[in-house]
């Protein structure tokens, strides 16, 4: 029945996403080029968040993602408040299976295959206009090693390790463009993605900035910032 509603939301036809579903073969794409992004950046169609609410709706989005994108298990992500360039980012990540780390993204990768640019970026202008939540899977102000706050913070010059902030922002509320908030998301979602990165499982960052930021980082340091960020309130957060 999700299926029947979401073809009859996007007007495509059953044997156009039965394909799509029983081939079982995930499309394929080379990691970015910088000119490439910014090409694809640059020819984003502008969002419009009630478009994008219907098709959240009628995809049932929320199943996975919780209502409004504020997911409370630490399964999926949660969307709400996120950068919609990045969000459309990933979603076309998917649809060109760029972002395919394990079997846990098959089933996005072969849903996005029905979907047009321009609804993947009303989808992306409707997420980001809900309010971005915070410390929905660790107490807020729980206290963390002063060493992880330093690394997120400062970076460490030893390893050449730039500071976090210095792209998500110094409350984690993300940077520009498509750079994602990390404020509240999931430990377990934070720590499979940074481990995706280290050992080379995930490629879709461009220029391979964050793969060249984490291969240094110990499983502990990864915890540790995963921890930090799960609590850490986003500015203008009371």
């Amino acid at each position: 029945m999700k299926i029947k509603a979401l073809l009859i939301a996007t007007g495509l036809s059953v044997l156009s996403v039965s394909t799509a579903f029983a081939s079982g073969h995930a499309p394929q794409s080379e990691p970015w080029t910088m000119k490439e992004w910014l090409d694809t950046k640059n020819q984003m169609p502008q969002g419009s968040v009630d478009a994008g609410q219907k098709l959240v709706e009628q995809g049932y989005c929320y199943t996975c993602h919780g209502v409004e994108g504020k997911n409370m298990t630490q399964a999926t992500p949660s969307l709400a408040g996120q950068n919609p360039v990045y969000t459309y980012k990933m979603l076309k990540d998917y649809k060109s299976g760029r972002f395919n780390v394990d079997h846990k993204s098959d089933i996005m990768v072969h849903l996005m295959q029905i979907y047009s640019d321009q609804q993947m970026a009303d989808m992306a202008a409707y997420y980001a206009a809900q309010p971005l939540p915070y410390a929905q899977y660790v107490a807020k102000d729980t206290e963390v090693d002063p060493g992880i706050v330093r690394l997120a913070n400062k970076g460490d010059n030893s390893r050449m390790i730039v500071p976090c902030a210095s792209c998500h922002g110094a409350h984690g509320e993300g940077g520009l463009n498509e750079t994602p908030a990390l404020t509240n998301l999931s430990p377990r979602m934070f720590v499979r993605y940074m481990e995706a990165y280290r050992d080379g499982s995930r490629n879709n960052d461009v220029v391979s900035g964050m793969a060249q930021f984490a291969k240094d980082l110990t499983d502990e340091e990864i915890q540790g910032l995963a921890d930090y960020y799960a609590q850490l309130k986003p500015r203008g957060v009371e």
